[in-house]
Parts: C-alpha cells; sequence; structure tokens
C-alpha cells in the first residue's frame, strides 16, 4: 500500500490518535477511521448528500447486476485480475459502485472522494483487505507522485473545476509504464432539447437538503409517465421533452421499476444539482492526453461521452 503523506509538501505522515501528523508539524484529523484533507464544505457537498442518499444502488453486488463492472472492464481494457497486486487509485469512488470490483480483483485500492460519500464508500466496504480511503482533493491528493500502477477517475472529471487541470494532476499520480483510466461528458443534443437547464439554473443554487427534496417532487411525478409509455415512441418523445428526469429504461431494460426509479432518483438529483458540468470532445481529450507524450493512448466514444486510458512511457 502507498502511504499517505502531506498534500502540499510531500512531507510523511504519522498517526497519532485521531489525527496524522508530519514532523512539520502538519496535522490532519481522522474522523471515523477517514483521514481528512480538506475542508467539510466545498462544492461537492451536494454529492455528498447524494451518495448518503443513495448508498447502494448503484452497487452490482445490491442491485444483482453487472453494469458497474462492464463499465469499468471497458475503460480498463482488460480483465480486472491484471490488477492483482497493484496500487490503484481511485478518485472520485462516491458509494463505491467500481470500488467494490476493484477491491475484489485482488489490487491495493486506495480511494479518495471530494466529498463525505468516503463514509458510505467505507461502510460498503467493510474491512475489505487492501484497501484504504480518505476525503481528499484532486488538485492535493494525499500521495507521492508517480505511486500507482492504475488511476482510475470515472464519472467526475466534469464535475471538478477545471478538467485540464483534473487531468494533470491525476497524470502526476500515475507511475512510468503505468496507466491512466477516464471518461468525460461530451456534447450531447438531447441535453438541450430537455428542461434541464432550466431545471438546473435553480436547483443547483440551493442548499443541498431542499434541492433534493424538490428533484424527489419532480421524479415522483414524471417517473411513473416515463415507465408508462416506455414503449411508446412518440410519447417517450414528448414526455423527454417535458421532464427534466434522466431516466435508462431503454439501456438497461433487463431492470424492473425499483431499479429505474431510484436511479432515476440518484441521476436527475446528479445531473440538476452539480456545481460544475463541463464537455468536452473526443478530440480535446485527446489534445489532452497527447501534451503528455505518453506511450500510448485511446479515447473513443461511450458510456457518458468519452472514455480514454493513457499509458506512461
Amino acid at each position: 500500500m502507498v502511504d499517505f503523506v502531506a498534500p502540499l509538501t510531500g512531507n510523511p505522515l504519522f498517526r497519532k490518535g485521531n489525527f496524522l501528523l508530519s514532523e512539520k508539524n502538519e496535522s490532519f484529523p481522522v474522523i471515523e477511521s477517514i483521514p481528512r484533507f480538506v475542508e467539510p464544505d466545498n462544492y461537492a457537498n451536494a454529492f455528498g448528500l447524494q451518495w448518503k442518499s443513495f448508498a447502494k444502488i448503484q452497487l452490482d453486488s445490491y442491485n444483482g447486476s453487472n453494469i458497474s463492472k462492464e463499465r469499468l472492464l471497458r475503460c480498463l481494457g482488460a480483465p480486472l485480475e491484471t490488477l492483482k497486486d497493484k496500487n490503484v487509485l481511485e478518485v472520485g469512488c462516491g458509494a463505491g459502485r467500481f470500488t467494490e470490483h476493484l477491491v475484489n480483483s485482488g489490487a491495493h485500492v486506495h480511494s479518495v472522494d471530494l466529498s463525505i460519500a468516503v463514509e458510505v464508500n467505507a461502510a460498503n466496504m467493510g474491512d475489505a483487505p487492501h484497501y484504504r480511503i480518505a476525503q481528499a482533493d484532486v488538485y492535493k491528493l494525499p500521495f507521492p507522485p508517480e505511486s500507482f500502477d492504475t488511476v482510475f477517475c470515472i464519472g467526475v472529471i466534469q464535475h471538478t473545476p477545471s478538467p485540464e487541470k483534473t487531468i494533470e494532476h491525476l497524470w502526476k499520480m500515475v507511475k512510468p509504464g503505468g496507466q491512466l483510466v477516464i471518461d468525460h461528458y461530451t456534447f450531447d443534443w438531447m441535453y438541450l432539447l430537455k428542461p434541464v437547464l432550466f431545471y438546473r439554473f435553480f436547483l443547483k443554487r440551493m442548499k443541498p437538503e431542499k434541492s433534493k427534496a424538490m428533484v424527489e417532487k419532480i421524479v415522483k411525478f414524471f417517473f411513473p409517465i416515463h415507465w408508462k409509455y416506455r414503449n411508446n415512441k412518440l410519447m417517450t418523445m414528448l414526455v423527454n421533452r417535458l421532464s427534466p428526469c434522466y431516466v435508462y429504461i431503454k439501456t438497461f431494460p433487463q431492470m424492473d421499476y425499483d431499479f429505474h426509479f431510484h436511479l432515476s432518483r440518484l441521476d436527475t438529483y446528479d445531473g440538476l444539482t452539480d456545481y460544475y458540468k463541463h464537455l468536452r470532445s473526443k478530440s480535446q481529450i485527446e489534445k489532452i492526453l497527447s501534451s503528455f507524450h505518453p506511450r500510448s493512448f485511446e479515447v473513443w466514444k461511450g458510456g457518458n461521452g468519452v472514455e480514454a486510458r493513457c499509458r506512461k512511457k
């Protein structure tokens, strides 16, 4: 496992009581057994509430699907067993939809998140071996540079202040010969055709608790209509023009009503309240990765937009 260091100075840390300390008098609290390297109040507060509220819905082990595992495998481009005994960094771990598969692969998993989702992740992973977690900022990661064989950041980069800066900081964590695995939102005309922008303008400015209550009412009203007319193309088009709900009925047709209803609650809250929502094209991601002069990289359209993996020389 990779030991924690002070994010800004790189000084080694040691545990003393409920703190991680350095010999230079740097101090970081350990709360509920989780090191905290950020202030509790930050732009990811809504995400923290999101994962506290929807702690398990996206976990394959809970919903009985392979949705998260298949996405992880597609991005990795190799069997999970290839991660066994490797040092892996997962940035933006959320509740653990990918963490559980990384842990089960036998990798040495180091998961971080900016929000209090780390508490949910830790509860979901339990006493998993070769796993540690911390609340930390991608721009101030508490690890030495070039420490990880694989760095994952899936479903996250578009929600950070600067995607370019975020990818650069992730790349710094990859050891020589290691790889970076990422994805990013890209432009979708449906985003303009649905009333998402209107709702998001107001909801993202509310306190998380208030915006969540509003989203619950929206989904409770619209989702049954989505479900009722799921096999009617004309009605589906009409409902999609009126409803801001994120629905995946056609994407995961094997899943039942309850799964889709709760997933819509989660993703609609996610999509209407995220503080940052950047869009980058395939060519823009290629440009960022090529600037690192890597040994190789691949970028393709898939998932939520663009997916990529990049290997360091």
